[in-house]
């Protein structure tokens, strides 16, 4: 199967560069797995396609506002540093923009000196490691002086940090959002508790990898990027319980799919435990844990709309996103939401 299998002409101005409010109001496009049947409706009416006795899996990562612009001690050159991944305490490995300006041994001060930093390594891809320093909880200071790690594609600023952020995050650590569960709000998590239906949680981190283009031209030699997850005891009790009862287990967000998956795949069946995945669902991958699952439109040629096109038929979701066009749905991270089963 090709990369370009996996493209779709996508206009500019139906690229989401702003959020919907309330979160619920976005438009949903329901798609059946087996049909490949459409209906058009509002997230807030994903109530009505779930049953008493369903499990819905959410990812409760929260976004790091890793985004910090620093000024370079003796030449105040103002350089763009991204946090990706914490290697331990406050040293952190970075992207920085431009790379020439921190070298080895450079030095940099943020918020008008709440943070310091030194560039003590860069790595083989370019990455800067860099020790941080400040007074107070390096997280506290970085959520005063940090912007979101908005995708490259949304342009437009954000007003809310929070709208970034799901309802229920929690887990501090992710490099994006898991846009998926964007659409929930409070009361209608309420709502959806009220029918009888289970809330379970899972946590992956999502990486900037998830925003990296597939570079081959076979899917099948993509290398996929690795993040780290967690899934509780009582996920894993609540998951089986589900499965016992006759229930469904919906996945909200590829992030919690492939965290699901992942955990089966490795021992047969999903335990509390914690890693890290790399896993790559494409067509052919024969699903262990899913039955349902809620999730944004994606990228032309990703690995995120090869997963999708996995879970739900590649016929029936590449129809499925050129319907969405037509219709002028709002893509991607902003954008509107599907929900298969």
């Amino acid at each position: 199967m090709k990369t370009s299998d996996f493209y779709y002409d996508l206009p500019k101005e139906l690229i989401a560069q702003t959020p919907v409010e309330p979160r619920d109001s976005s438009r949903l496009l329901v798609l059946g797995r087996e049909n490949g049947e459409i209906d058009h409706k509002h997230f807030y009416d994903i109530v009505d396609y779930l049953n008493e006795g369903d499990l819905l899996v959410v990812n409760d990562s929260r976004v790091l506002p890793a985004r910090i612009f620093g000024i370079k001690e003796n030449t105040g050159a103002r350089v763009e540093f991204l946090l990706l991944n914490q290697i331990s305490g406050n040293k952190w490995e970075t992207l920085c923009k431009p790379g020439k300006k921190a070298k080895i041994g450079a030095k940099f001060t943020f918020g008008d000196g709440l943070l310091k930093a030194t560039v003590t390594d860069v790595k083989d891809d370019g990455n800067r490691v860099v020790d941080f320093e400040c007074d107070e909880n390096f997280f506290a200071t970085l959520d005063k002086i940090g912007q979101m790690p908005l995708p490259p594609y949304i342009t437009a600023e954000l007003e809310d940090k929070e709208r970034y952020q799901t309802v229920y995050s929690h887990e501090l650590g992710s490099a994006a959002a898991p846009t998926a569960g964007l659409h929930f709000t409070n009361e209608l998590m309420d709502r959806i508790r009220e029918k009888g239906v289970n809330i379970a949680y899972v946590t992956l981190h999502v990486g900037l990898g998830t925003f990296r283009p597939v570079k081959v031209d076979d899917v099948t030699n993509h290398k996929m990027h690795s993040e780290h997850y967690e899934v509780p005891a009582e996920t894993a009790r609540l998951i089986e319980q589900t499965k016992e009862n006759g229930g469904r287990v919906i996945a909200v967000g590829t992030t919690s799919c492939r965290t699901l998956e992942s955990v089966a795949t490795e021992y047969g069946k999903v335990i509390a435990c914690d890693g890290f995945t790399d896993i790559f669902i494409y067509p052919g991958y024969e699903f262990k844990v899913l039955d349902g699952l809620i999730t944004n439109f994606h990228l032309p040629e990703s690995t995120l709309i090869m997963l999708v096109s996995s879970f739900a038929g590649f016929d029936n979701v590449m129809n499925a996103y050129n319907t969405a066009v037509e219709e002028k749905y709002r893509f991607f991270s902003f954008g509107d939401a599907m929900f298969i089963s």
